[in-house]
């Protein structure tokens, strides 16, 4: 009889449905596996393109290996730990109840005993030893360590101790104390777990085991702890807890004899639970770490305090004057501070008549044209194309024109991809045909046309001007501040070029396409490459494109300063990369710094913190990271070339022994700077972050005697910015300036300062001014015995030199430049105050500040029209810098500026200047005439405007306008006669503050 058939479907293969799981699982590996691999190996083909594969190599040797003996630490004693106390466990229990608990633990544990006893001991080596791959640069510091030849003022030790020793064997005691730690807490609850220890009525059980592993843990923790103890010594003299950093009087006659104290107790009681593990017995070792507890409450926190408070307190000055004298002396060595020229400076308020004879060169050398405002002057001039860009802010540098140094305005025309239009926003045209920008655009820095726009030295398209031609170098910019995430370029020869090269120029000629012909980034031409390279990107368009082709590169990593990050990862780099046209190719120069936080005696400071400025608050230069430092050099002058973004390091300070450590860490990746052409040589500047950082401290350090410094009765700040409306530092100033005790202007990077500010208040008078000298010589591998000279002008405290507020001030109250200013505001135009420099000149300081006028329209820019001057209490303010020294110093300067060809010219802008004097008494009438109209417009248009005839309302602009046009016509004939000094007493309406207009920042 045959069976019924089944009416359920049949069931599935159990093995089938078990075979899934592990399937998924190795999918998901290989695929997580792969993109690891792909992040890898275009990270060794992007080194190995760039000829700096050793750094890569060794810096993630050094993190593997650093990683792997943390995990093979941490695992060892963790597993060891859990595995003997497992193995010490006790056949039999005393107590059945507690017994039956732990035996419900112990089951549940069992079936997975073996996975938790492996599984527990790799989770925390993985977490062990990331935290000691993070520390390799301290692990590679201490094997290539370089002697200082400067001992500290307390143990008489090398510095180097503390800079590459110390750290690494704080970081060692630390990470052993940590070991400790956790695997006697993973040893005692596997006791505990299975019973070795046991919480009863009379006590705590332990068994013998137990006993001798725990007292063999504590004795490993409490030598560690003596150790770290000892090595506590040494970190006084970094310490920054006290009011001065280093060692002081309480660390010396306190804190340092009771750590070497605690070290010896803790090594005794350590002994004495060694003891205790042989004998038995627990009383002296409980005993003794009572007495450690209490002797380190009482000795190291009670002592202290009381030495302080009761002792140093009272006679502070006194008893710590030797400590503040060994931080001064310090904190001056490590920031480059004590070899600093100091010199008084009898500064003169009186403007007199031919005062600035002496300082001709630097007189002709102002500059006029702010960086800050004119880069939509550049952009409006010379961009060209919505698809080229120049930065927000533009560079200071110099070249030689005529044989004649020149301070130049410069910056590089860069590609922008979100300036195509929409329906050109596809993967092709954005990676594979705008791919570059294009030439250099530089322009006079004391020098403007008639109508106030800049004076260009090099321009156009085709590039040409002083500094060259398509010719003489090599224009395109394939790696800059702003460009594209990545590109694909390159093509086999013959291939039809693809790149948008450069549009049409004034010049005549049609747009021109390129093909990139130097050695740029990796190549993608294999499927491989083009495989790991899609991953990395997330890009499908890169594998599947067919404008990738055999020999195709991929440049990536373009920023100058990020690429010179990556190559020299022990470097900071200084926040502003500039260009130069350097041996026929655009050259970034990036400045990197060596820094600790471990130099003794000296004090720290928060790089964030004392390199802000307007600059950085306003985005245009690079934020420093929020990191402590408490030494800096400039040690590496880096070169990343515009075009095919090769990369070479120099050692400039070859005399830093940081750099000296790594350099036998990476030996190859840095050349000496007596490799350095004298062409770059001349473009090489002090950096300003170091200056800015340098300037932050020698406000209180410029004072060397420890009374005066303990009294703080000169201490000096940076002034704020008075040409933006929030309240943030001044930024340094490039110049080319001749100071006092020099025979020759030398370029140089400047500031001021003012007394001290408390809660926001300041006399806004000026007591020093600091300069660095950043001429380098353009010999090829000699740097200038001047260059870094920093030089600083100290004023008397009983002179009234004006401090930059008060300058601005000044400007701003007084009634005919406010007069003049407000004209020009209601004909639709914004004035711009541009940055105020300060210079040491005529006996005394000039301040010189640019004003430029800008319309509300779109497409405007601003063009300089007036130039501002002070010197003590006199102002001047004329069309030109010449006319207004004229002004200020009696009608004779004794020096002619560099705009003094623009005298007398008449501007093509009519909101801008001058035609050749007339100081009639028909201009002067003509002006009131003027100035009256064009009230009484305002007033009509107004009443029009409020009974809403808007017809009567245009007319009366219209009227104001050809008010305004007269005003200006008969000012200028009048030569703008000299502004007098505001008046104490003048009105709050006659001294109308800046409107926010005024601000370079808006």
């Amino acid at each position: 009889m045959s069976r019924p058939a089944s009416s359920s479907p049949p069931r599935r293969s159990p093995l089938r449905r078990g075979a899934l799981t592990p399937t998924l699982i190795v999918v998901a590996v290989v695929v997580v596996g792969f993109i690891f691999f792909a992040n890898v190996w275009t990270d060794v083909l992007w080194y190995q393109q760039l000829g700096f594969f050793e750094v890569y190599l060794r810096e993630n040797l050094a993190r593997i290996v650093t990683f792997l003996i943390g995990f093979a630490m941490m695992f060892a004693a963790v597993f060891f730990a859990i595995r003997i106390a497992y193995r010490a466990r006790p056949v039999y229990a005393p107590d059945a109840e507690a017994r039956d608990n732990l035996n419900r633990y112990q089951a549940q544990l069992e079936p997975v005993r073996r996975v938790v006893m492996i599984g527990l001991p790799i989770l925390f080596g993985l977490f062990a030893g990331s935290a000691a791959a993070s520390q390799w640069q301290k692990v590679l510091l201490f094997f290539n360590q370089e002697p200082f030849g400067q001992s500290d003022p307390l143990f008489n030790l090398d510095i180097s101790f503390y800079l590459m020793s110390l750290p690494f064997l704080g970081f060692i005691t630390g990470f052993l104390i940590s070991i400790a730690v956790v695997a006697g807490i993973a040893g005692i609850l596997t006791h505990y777990l299975y019973g070795s220890i046991r919480l009863m009525e009379r006590g705590v059980f332990t068994s013998r085991a137990a006993q001798i592993h725990i007292a063999v843990t504590g004795a490993f923790f409490l030598l560690l702890l003596g150790v770290n103890f000892w090595l506590d010594r040494y970190t006084t003299v970094q310490s920054s807890s006290g009011r001065w950093a280093g060692a002081l009087y309480t660390d010396v006659n306190a804190v340092v004899p009771t750590k070497a104290i605690l070290a010896v107790a803790a090594g005794l009681v350590a002994i004495l639970f060694i003891v205790a593990a042989v004998i038995g017995r627990w009383r002296l070792p409980v005993i003794g770490t009572a007495m450690l507890i209490i002797t380190a409450i009482l000795a190291g926190g009670v002592y202290p305090w009381v030495i302080q408070q009761f002792q140093v307190r009272p006679s502070e000055n006194t008893l710590e004057r030797e400590f503040i004298g060994r931080n001064i002396n310090m904190t001056r060595a490590a920031y480059g501070l004590d070899k600093i020229d100091v010199s008084a400076y009898n500064a003169t308020t009186t403007a007199a008549s031919g005062a600035l004879a002496k300082d001709a060169q630097t007189a002709a050398n102002i500059r006029l044209l702010d960086p800050n405002l004119i880069s939509s002057a550049f952009s409006q001039l010379e961009q060209y194309r919505p698809y080229y860009q120049f930065p927000q802010s533009l560079n200071v540098d110099r070249y030689t024109v005529d044989g004649k140094v020149q301070d130049t305005v410069i910056a590089v025309r860069e590609l922008n991809p979100d300036g195509l239009s929409a329906n050109q926003q596809t993967w092709v045209n954005r990676h594979i045909v705008y791919t570059h920008g294009y030439g250099v655009v530089a322009a006079k820095g004391n020098k403007f046309t008639a109508d106030g726009k800049p004076e260009f030295l090099q321009s156009g398209i085709p590039s040409s001007g002083v500094l060259g031609n398509d010719t003489s170098y090599q224009p395109r910019i394939y790696f800059g501040e702003n460009s594209p995430e990545y590109s694909i370029v390159g093509a086999p020869e013959g291939a039809p070029h693809r790149e948008q090269d450069r549009p049409a120029g004034r010049e005549g000629g049609g747009e021109t396409q390129y093909t990139f012909t130097g050695n740029g980034g990796p190549n993608v031409g294999n499927w491989l490459n083009r495989i790991l390279y899609s991953i990395k990107f997330q890009s499908s368009d890169l594998l599947l494109s067919d404008g990738v082709n055999e020999k195709s590169q991929i440049l990536y990593d373009r920023n100058p300063r990020e690429r010179v990050e990556k190559l020299a990862p022990y470097l900071t780099v200084d926040g502003n990369a500039y260009p130069a046209v350097v041996d026929g190719r655009v050259k970034w120069i990036v400045d990197g710094y060596t820094t600790s936080q471990y130099f003794p005696y000296s004090q720290p400071q928060q790089l964030q913190n004392a390199t802000a400025d307007s600059q950085t608050s306003s985005g245009r230069t690079v934020a420093l990271p929020n990191s402590s430092v408490n030494y800096i050099r400039n040690s590496v002058k880096a070169t990343v070339d515009a075009y095919d973004g090769s990369v070479t390091l120099y050692a400039w300070d070859d005399h830093d022994p940081l750099l000296k450590a790594w350099q036998k860490v990476f030996p190859t990746s840095l050349k000496p700077y007596s490799e350095m052409s004298g062409d770059l040589m001349s473009h090489v500047r002090y950096p300003e972050d170091l200056f800015k950082v340098q300037r932050e401290l020698l406000g209180r350090y410029h004072v060397t005697d420890a009374d005066s410094f303990y009294q703080n009765n000169d201490a000096w700040s940076v002034p704020n910015d008075p040409t933006v409306s929030e309240a943030v530092k001044q930024p340094p100033f490039y110049m080319s300036l001749q100071m006092p005790d020099q025979n020759k202007p030398a370029f140089q990077l400047t500031s001021s300062f003012i007394p001290q500010t408390v809660n926001g208040n300041a006399r806004n008078i000026l007591y020093g001014f600091l300069a660095a000298d950043s001429d380098a010589g353009n010999v090829k591998g000699v740097k200038a015995d001047s260059y870094g000279k920093l030089r600083l002008l100290q004023l008397p405290t009983d002179t009234q030199v004006p401090g930059p507020g008060q300058a601005q001030n000044k400007f701003n109250s007084d009634p005919t430049v406010s007069q003049a200013l407000n004209l020009l505001r209601q004909g639709a135009s914004d004035v711009l105050n541009g940055n105020l420099l300060t210079l040491p000149v005529g006996g005394g300081l000039l301040y010189v500040q640019p004003v430029y006028l800008k319309s509300t329209g779109e497409t405007s820019y601003p063009t300089l029209q007036r130039v501002l001057v002070a010197f003590g209490d006199k102002i001047g303010f004329a069309p030109t810098l010449d006319e207004a020294l004229d002004q200020l110093f009696g009608g004779n300067s004794g020096a002619k500026a560099g705009d003094a060809e623009n005298n007398g010219q008449t501007p093509s802008n009519p909101s801008g200047t001058t035609t050749p004097p007339d100081n009639s008494t028909d201009a002067k009438a003509d002006l009131k005439a003027a100035l009256d109209d064009a009230n009484k417009a305002i007033q009509d248009g107004q009443a029009a405007l409020a009974k809403g005839d808007f017809a009567g309302y245009g007319s009366q602009q219209t009227k104001l306008s050809e008010a305004l046009k007269k005003a200006l016509d008969a000012e200028t004939r009048l030569g703008v006669t000299p502004a007098p000094t505001a008046s104490p007493s003048a009105s709050p309406s006659q001294s109308p503050s800046p409107s926010p207009s005024s601000s370079p920042g808006k």
